[in-house]
């Protein structure tokens, strides 16, 4: 292949067209493509790479523990839960609604995992993400309120379009957590969608977070347009336990 394309190639920032052109030169020639369906595959290869780089700039953005998909989770040992809601919400529409989600079971039977699986098709579809647990997003609101850096790390949790804040219930938050995660879950209400996950039911939320008044307000909002998705069952961490 001509070395003075591929550098042009390069310099013009098209590596998509520069990884396929030798492929697609020889397509052209088996099959006889015209020059315009020549470079429509050209384009078309380098749209898709621009695309994937899209979705890895904002799987990393995302910050999720780790990479999980739908098709990942083995949805025979809790049949319980209800698959066609989880890939109803796969399909974004209550993005587009602005609507909330909570994944309320005990620890182990893969809330963490449908959420950022979630989180995941959602970049797929175009959204920014981030994903953090309860613990961090009230340790970075509280550092941010004593360096009075406040309302920067606030819009911080405003922007994305999809808020993942996981581990609700696993112990009692810091004094004054109920404060910091109201003003979240109350700035994005109606705006952009929010999932949470919780070890514990609602009604202990009070307790959790060390203020029932707090907690009442938070869960109004968040409730109010939220699909609660109760997920009963054992832990798939503890499916082997006692085997030999």
């Amino acid at each position: 292949m001509n070395q003075a394309l591929q550098h042009r190639l390069t310099s013009l920032r098209l590596s998509g067209m520069g990884a396929t052109l030798s492929v697609r030169l020889q397509e052209a020639t088996a099959s006889r493509l015209s020059h315009l369906e020549f470079l429509e595959l050209l384009l078309q290869d380098e749209e898709l790479t621009r695309l994937d780089r899209k979705h890895q700039r904002r799987i990393k953005a995302a910050g999720f523990r780790e990479i999980r998909r739908l098709d990942g989770y083995d949805w025979s040992f809790n049949p319980t839960i209800n698959k066609k809601l989880i890939y109803e919400l796969a399909t974004g529409r209550y993005l587009q609604e602005a609507r909330d989600v909570l994944m309320v079971g005990p620890p182990g039977v893969g809330k963490s995992h449908l959420a950022q699986a979630l989180g995941y098709e959602a970049i797929l579809q175009g959204k920014t993400v981030r994903y953090r647990s309860i613990f961090d997003v009230v340790g970075d609101l509280m550092e941010a309120q004593s360096l009075g850096e406040n309302l920067k790390r606030v819009q911080s949790y405003l922007k994305p379009d999809l808020l993942v804040i996981d581990d609700m219930g696993i112990k009692q938050l810091p004094r004054n957590a109920g404060e910091h995660l109201f003003e979240i879950i109350m700035r994005r209400y109606e705006v952009k969608s929010t999932i949470m996950t919780s070890n514990r039911p609602i009604e202990e939320w009070g307790k959790l977070i060390g203020d029932v008044p707090a907690a009442g307000a938070i869960l109004d909002r968040f409730l109010h347009h939220a699909e609660i998705i109760e997920m009963p069952g054992r832990s798939y961490r503890l499916k082997d336990r006692g085997r030999s």
